[in-house]
């Protein structure tokens, strides 16, 4: 199917670094954490084409940690990516940021989201992020069942890399969530040429579900020393229990850490 061609969205880099600043902070004042696993460190970022990375969906916070990992990882390529069109019509500010309109569900909207992204992935230098799934959907769902539509890059973009990113949340030790992330193996969009839709398909998913596996099993370890802190937020509970705990510290000459393992270690004798 012929799809009309677009411009490319309107980012506006001033607009950028005000929001992802804006992002970072809440995150640090939400979140204990945003983290990314050792061993999942994006390889190949240095990659001479484009980029799609593309990820599971499990939650609202998705697009913040999406833009602070763009923001964070890939300094020197434009992040772009597809929007449901009636949510963009109320947080317009997105459209600043590289984000373009989708209707989700119709055959319409499948035009929109293949035309935008030729347009995006025609530069070497830009990066198409796409929530594969199209729906919010637990971490532990599977299978994944991502849309059909990210089979398709690969003929827009045959000198395009693809790179899984799973995304994971969970409360541990601390008032706030971890935000966990890692990429898994890279995918040359020259492999999913040589296959069929439906096997790209296949393999796209296959490659996001180890890399969502493996994330899974740290997180449930729930170590720290296991991931990369990318932005650390405010430990402690605060208010008069912190007060309470720093006023204890000073007078036995120990230093105040707020941390809760800092608190359980405390009252050990």
């Amino acid at each position: 199917m012929n799809t009309p061609h677009r411009a490319a969205p309107a980012r506006s880099e001033r607009v950028w670094r005000f929001m992802a600043a804006h992002f970072a902070r809440f995150l640090r004042r939400h979140m204990n954490a945003l983290r990314l696993a050792r061993w999942g460190a994006p390889r190949q970022a240095d990659h001479p084409g484009p980029l799609v990375i593309y990820c599971n969906h499990p939650s609202w916070w998705d697009a913040a940690v999406l833009i602070l990992l763009a923001d964070r990882l890939f300094p020197g390529r434009a992040m772009f990516a597809p929007f449901d069109a009636r949510t963009l019509e109320r947080y317009g500010i997105f459209r600043r940021l590289g984000a373009f309109p989708v209707e989700l569900e119709t055959r319409r909207g499948a035009a929109q989201f293949l035309a935008s992204a030729r347009t995006v992935l025609a530069e070497p230098r830009h990066m198409l992020w796409v929530t594969a799934q199209g729906r919010f959907s637990d971490v532990r769902s599977r299978p994944l069942d991502l849309r059909p539509g990210i089979a398709h890059l690969a003929e827009i973009a045959p000198e395009a890399l693809f790179l899984p990113l799973a995304l994971d949340y969970a409360f541990w030790d601390e008032r706030g969530a971890e935000a966990c992330c890692a990429f898994g193996e890279p995918v040359p969009a020259r492999d999913l040429l040589a296959l069929n839709r439906g096997e790209r398909l296949a393999r796209l998913e296959a490659a996001l579900t180890a890399t969502l596996d493996a994330l899974s099993a740290d997180v449930m370890v729930r170590d720290p020393a296991r991931f990369v802190p990318v932005i650390e937020g405010a430990r402690g509970i605060g208010g008069v229990y912190d007060l309470w705990r720093r006023a204890v510290a000073l007078a036995r000459g120990r230093r105040f850490d707020p941390a809760h393992g800092a608190a359980e270690a405390e009252r050990k004798p």
